[in-house]
């Protein structure tokens, strides 16, 4: 990581230049290499987004015994509104729930609202005001060892109890994660009357149940962009449902700032490790254990 020091600074200097002027101007700007060199000395560390092979995203971790403080996020012009930012902050914060870190903060400039609503989009939410802006923080995700099939959609079937109308679920993880799999048990659970299948070739699909909120499949794997998201307006019949994204890191956010963003990673030994993160007020009163 040293060896990307001074590229990761290069996309820092770019990424803050290109924001609007701050008085007094942000403390990144005057970092030099070997300061950022110097931030990546353990325990501290930093972590780098790359596009075709180019680094065009990078932050920069502060590790204080169980919290963690993200610095200099910043991602170049060319590759904002492209999802660089929220697979580089996800995966962070993914990262540091592995390594048993329970809560994440940050500074946010006051000059900056639509950087500020991005943080709380994220599950950031202001804890106390500092000059010029804000300390926000967000608890880490909570991972769950999932170790067959057969568990994922029983985990469905549980998340199912915990699901109200209007509820949004974002899934992700590679192909054959499981993203299907918890979603017919989370069909199973809220007692959907027909079959839950992958909806890749009708991109969503409306599940109906007898009693109680019905669920809105979604698969956004072919949407390159949340313009394009935008566009399926899976927003219709929102208030009455549950609707559960597969594919949506980056994507659809825009469904509420409200939300439970769920990430499935396939480990080595074939085990699934689930990722809940929950996004708002509303899951705030959830009791996780019961999962």
């Amino acid at each position: 990581m040293p060896g990307d020091a001074a590229a990761m600074h290069q996309v820092t200097q770019q990424a803050f230049t290109a924001r609007r002027p701050l008085d007094p101007p942000a403390a990144a700007l005057s970092d030099t290499v070997d300061d950022v060199v110097a931030a990546l000395e353990p325990p501290d560390f930093g972590v780098v987004a790359e596009q075709d092979g180019s680094l065009v995203g990078s932050l920069l971790v502060r590790l204080d015994d169980s919290i963690a403080t993200l610095r200099r996020v910043g991602v170049l012009p060319d590759s904002r509104r492209s999802g660089v930012a929220d697979a580089m902050v996800h995966a962070t914060l993914r990262a540091l729930a592995d390594a048993g870190v329970k809560r994440a903060r940050l500074l946010a400039r006051a000059e900056l609202p639509d950087t500020i609503a991005w943080w709380r989009a994220h599950g950031f939410m202001p804890d106390y005001e500092v000059p010029h802006g804000y300390v926000m923080s967000a608890g880490l995700p909570a991972p769950l060892v999932v170790q067959t099939a057969d568990d994922m959609h029983n985990l469905g079937v549980k998340l199912a109890r915990l699901l109200l109308p209007g509820d949004v679920i974002i899934a992700s993880g590679d192909l054959g994660a499981g993203k299907t799999v918890l979603a017919q048990g989370i069909g199973d659970g809220l007692g959907v009357t027909d079959r839950v299948i992958s909806p890749t070739f009708v991109l969503a699909r409306l599940h109906h149940v007898a009693s109680g909120p019905g669920l809105v499949h979604v698969d956004a794997y072919r949407i390159a962009s949340p313009a394009e998201f935008d566009d399926l307006d899976v927003q219709v019949g929102l208030p009455d449902a549950v609707t559960y994204v597969e594919w949506g890191e980056g994507l659809a956010g825009g469904l509420g700032e409200t939300r439970l963003e769920i990430y499935i990673d396939v480990r080595a030994d074939d085990a699934r490790v689930v990722y809940l993160t929950p996004i708002g007020r509303r899951w705030r009163e959830v009791e996780w254990d019961s999962l």
